[in-house]
């Protein structure tokens, strides 16, 4: 099992307490390995296969947040305890800027966590690529947002990356919520998912049919 990166400092502790703690409580050992064993399962890294086009979802979960802000769309996506919480990237292109934001650690489900702590990644969409279905040449974020527990987050890249749709982006430790602050092109009825949906990082379509000109499509 592929696991995202700091998974065995934050289990270590736990799996190596187990067995001194079968000296003193049954319990207390099997409360420390299953502790460890969780936290391995939160860090899991499944491999994902995107589908040949579209966005794709940034991580696994449940779509929280869709609305407008005054030109752009806003999609966010709330993982919890059970979910994979690798982030991946929804479109093809290369990294602009990454933004880190000191913040609240409220709820990610509470209209507070729009303050909390967050890692803006800035892109700019390939303008090679038909696979995104997004205006070309444009600029879209991916946001990590930090929740009550989650108060690490790691974007795995810097700016000048260039990323492919469903790369990994990067991870929270132990969940929260991601949104997705798509163009100005991009109307809220484009996007193809609603409230309550649960989403696949890096398989689910989110926008398939978008503001995609046929003259942006190679061979159209």
């Amino acid at each position: 099992m592929n696991l995202a990166p700091g998974a065995w400092k934050y289990a270590l502790v736990p799996l190596l307490a187990a067995p001194f703690a079968f000296v003193f409580s049954v319990t207390a050992s099997v409360v420390a390995l299953a502790l460890g064993v969780g936290t391995l399962a939160f860090f899991r890294d499944p491999e994902r296969t995107p589908p040949p086009t579209g966005v794709v979802a940034p991580a696994d979960g449940t779509v929280s947040v869709l609305r407008e802000e005054g030109d752009r769309v806003r999609l966010g996506t709330f993982m919890n305890v059970w979910h994979v919480h690798v982030v991946r990237a929804p479109f093809a292109g290369t990294v602009t800027d990454v933004e880190h934001i000191p913040g609240a650690n409220k709820p990610a489900f509470s209209k507070d966590s729009d303050r909390n702590e967050r890692v803006h990644v800035r892109f700019g969409t390939d303008p090679d690529s038909a696979r995104n279905r997004l205006p070309t040449d444009s600029e879209a974020t991916v946001t990590f947002i930090a929740g009550a527990f989650a108060r690490r987050i790691h974007p795995y890249h810097d700016s000048g990356a260039t990323l492919e749709r469903g790369d990994r982006l990067g991870h929270i430790a132990f969940g929260s919520r991601v949104d997705v602050l798509f163009p100005p092109a991009v109307d809220i009825d484009d996007i193809a998912v609603t409230p309550g949906d649960s989403m696949t990082a890096g398989e689910t379509v989110i926008l398939d049919e978008g503001p995609l000109e046929e003259a942006d499509v190679p061979g159209a």
